[in-house]
Order: C-alpha cells, then sequence, then structure tokens
C-alpha cells in the first residue's frame, strides 16, 4: 500500500510540476484552451500555474500533503470547463487529435483518484497500520 501511495505521489507531482511550468513556459497555448467568456484569462493561466506548481511541491512535504491535495483536487474540478471546452471546439486544436480531446475528460477522472489517493490522510494511516 506504501508503494502504491509513494507512485501516486510521483504521478501527480510529475504532472502537475510539468504542467504548471508549462503554464509560465507556454502561456500562449494554455490561453487558447481557457474558453473565451471567462474573464482574466492570462492571469488565471499564471494563476492557475502557480497553485499547480504549489501544489506539486507541497505533496512533496508530508505535513502539507494533505492539504496539497485538497487544492490540487479542487484545482482540477476548476479547470474542467477548459477541457470541455477544448473537446467541444476540436478545430481549435489541430494537432490533437480528437479521440484525445475526449480521452482527457476520462483521464481527468483517472487524476482526481490518483489526486486522492496519493494525498487522502487516512491512506498514509491504512497503511502504516497494515506494516
Amino acid at each position: 500500500m506504501a508503494r502504491l501511495k509513494t507512485v501516486c505521489i510521483a504521478i501527480v507531482f510529475a504532472g502537475f510540476f510539468i504542467g504548471g511550468l508549462g503554464h509560465f513556459l507556454a502561456a500562449d497555448f494554455f490561453l487558447k484552451i481557457v474558453p473565451p467568456a471567462l474573464p482574466y484569462r492570462l492571469p488565471a493561466v499564471y494563476i492557475s500555474g502557480f497553485f499547480e506548481l504549489a501544489g506539486a511541491l507541497g505533496l512533496l512535504l508530508p505535513a502539507l500533503r494533505s492539504a496539497a491535495g485538497m487544492g490540487l483536487f479542487a484545482l482540477t474540478v476548476a479547470v474542467t470547463p477548459a477541457n470541455v471546452y477544448m473537446w467541444q471546439h476540436a478545430e481549435l486544436f489541430p494537432t490533437v487529435p480528437p479521440p484525445l480531446l475526449a480521452g482527457r475528460l476520462v483521464l481527468q477522472v483517472l487524476l482526481l483518484a490518483t489526486i486522492w489517493r496519493a494525498s487522502a490522510p487516512w491512506s498514509t494511516a491504512r497503511a502504516s497500520a497494515a506494516q
């Protein structure tokens, strides 16, 4: 059980750390996936990138892991409109195959489960009790 938690932490850390950096290094790409109806689109890209990085780093610290996981879980839910927008407007993203855009929505559910497993405090207690 402890090994599974470690793998989940590594997956979530890597995904959000790399993604968070991407918000700053490729802001134009991330700006394209923010639905145009949302205000303050560019600040939203930078703010979400900051919180992705903060959450990823927080996962590495056991004292902050639960709070970081809750934040990343909420952030993942909050960015769902961007993933739906991409799926609904596949023509705006010609380099991404439409099935992959739909698959992102399924992967988002798996990501939420992985965040939960990586950061839920009960999983640490259960893993410790099993050893």
